[in-house]
């Protein structure tokens, strides 16, 4: 099946293509191989794949105004082909960025050196709903607040950059093994042929880095997964992951905090636990600590998590770095704590809490992207060109109420890959989420969540806003 009706536009890079319709070099076999099969063929491999997500029950939640309802999410067949020198790049970045963040959480909950020497205003780290003060003066074993790190990239014309840090409870990496194990199932003979990385030792990835963050003098840890339960959006992913790295899955009730160390109840007694972690949020974590009506969390953990006797990947207050405002100063500290440029750029981004840049965004909305600082999975935002006249006053209303809960960055033209929509090709615009692994040294296994946005013209990828997601496949040198 061909490519003649596929839409190529100069201001867009496409993943595939160079402007003058010719396939990249490293797309080359994908494009020869897809022109080959007839539109029969690829509606099968498109059914397999949507057969192997549907067997696996791979889902997630979507929270509407009156109820939630869980969905397959939508998988296109068709890989994302990236070389490996833009791997590289994206390495190296993902790497500098998270040293960076680390050493930025142990100074904002230690000594505040760089708000002291005025690289970032406190006020903006200390009002922030994420800070914990709760965690002042705790120092993280080996400095690693985050063990876990879900970074979101995009790419225009102009090259890759970092939408956003998650930080807390990232989630998606099931979607990036699950999308490999099936498209790699159904187009077996092109993988091989293409020298793709592999993805698949990621739960060993994650596992050595569990095992690199617990409690010293624990060579061989015990290492349990603390899920919100089953009504969570995420609970998929977390009884892959606890599958994946041989770890009991367990909610709040199963463990027992007492005298400074964690407990798994089981049939036979108590059993310690040294590494936790955790896909429950800061505030239901421990009840004497955060929300006292939690009823997620276990008392006494963080006690025991100060004392050293329990490792929690990742810890509490992380948030204040993946805050979206917070997130404008990444660039200033690579600067101040590693005396490097960024690898990785940053989108351009105004914060309305500075007058000068509420003026701005009040006045070009209707070509802006504008966020709440501290929403994810595409709620909360306004894109300015794909809004309507009245959506545009409502929100500014808001965004005038409280300024400081708002930050505006340009409507990007993220680039586009083929696939395969009614029966041909068509482009759709894609971002990407590596996972970074950081525990005594980073890991990063060469792939991650490329997240679609399926509706013609759409720029919101998140599958709760009607997205979905394909396989990467980076190839060898």
């Amino acid at each position: 099946m061909d490519f003649d009706k596929y839409d190529l536009d100069s201001s867009i890079y496409d993943e595939m293509f160079l402007t003058d319709g010719a396939p990249r070099e490293h797309c080359s076999q994908l494009h020869d191989t897809l022109a080959d099969f007839s539109a029969e063929e690829l509606d099968g491999i498109q059914e397999r794949v949507n057969r192997s997500f549907s067997n696996e029950g791979i889902t997630f939640t979507v929270y509407g105004d009156e109820e939630a309802s869980e969905r397959i999410i939508p998988i296109d067949c068709i890989p994302r082909v990236m070389c490996g020198e833009d791997w590289r790049r994206l390495e190296a970045g993902l790497t500098q960025r998270i040293e960076a963040l680390n050493r930025f959480l142990e100074d904002v909950y230690g000594e505040g050196r760089i708000i002291e020497d005025g690289v970032i205003p406190e006020d903006l780290v200390l009002s922030c709903p994420q800070y914990r003060t709760q965690m002042r003066g705790f120092s993280a074993p080996h400095g690693t607040w985050v063990g876990i790190c879900g970074t979101d990239l995009v790419r225009t014309n102009d090259g890759f950059r970092v939408l956003e840090d998650n930080l807390r409870v990232p989630s998606g990496v099931s979607y990036m093994l699950a999308n490999r194990k099936a498209t790699k199932a159904s187009l077996r003979r092109l993988y091989r042929r293409s020298r793709v990385r592999e993805v698949e030792g990621y739960g060993q990835a994650l596992l050595e880095t569990l095992r690199e963050l617990a409690p010293e003098g624990r060579s061989d840890p015990s290492i349990a997964l603390l899920t919100p339960g089953v009504y969570n959006s995420a609970f998929y992913e977390h009884m892959f992951l606890a599958r994946e790295i041989g770890a009991e899955l367990v909610e709040g009730r199963d463990l027992l905090a007492r005298d400074g160390f964690v407990y798994m109840i089981t049939t036979a007694g108590p059993e310690r636990v040294d590494v936790i972690y955790r896909r429950v949020d800061d505030d239901f974590i421990d009840p004497r600590v955060f929300r006292p009506d939690s009823l997620l969390g276990v008392p006494g953990l963080i006690e025991a998590y100060k004392r050293g006797n329990v490792a929690l990947v990742n810890a509490p207050g992380t948030g204040v770095a993946d805050d979206k405002s917070v997130y404008a100063y990444v660039p200033d500290m690579i600067r101040y704590y590693l005396s490097e440029e960024a690898i990785l750029e940053n989108v351009d981004t105004r914060l309305c809490r500075r007058p000068e840049d509420l003026e701005y965004t009040l006045d070009n909305l209707r070509d802006l992207v504008v966020k709440r600082v501290g929403e994810s999975g595409g709620y909360g935002m306004l894109v300015g060109p794909h809004s309507t006249a009245k959506e545009r006053e409502e929100y500014a209303e808001q965004v005038r109420a409280n300024p400081a809960d708002f930050i505006s960055q340009p409507t990007l033209a993220l680039s586009r890959a083929p696939c395969l929509i009614e029966g041909g090709f068509e482009p759709r615009h894609v971002d990407l989420r590596p996972f970074v692994l950081h525990g005594r040294k980073t890991r990063i296994v060469p792939g991650a969540f490329c997240r679609v946005a399926l509706r013609r013209g759409s720029l919101v990828v998140n599958s709760s806003q009607g997205g979905g997601g394909k396989d990467l496949w980076v190839l060898a040198d």
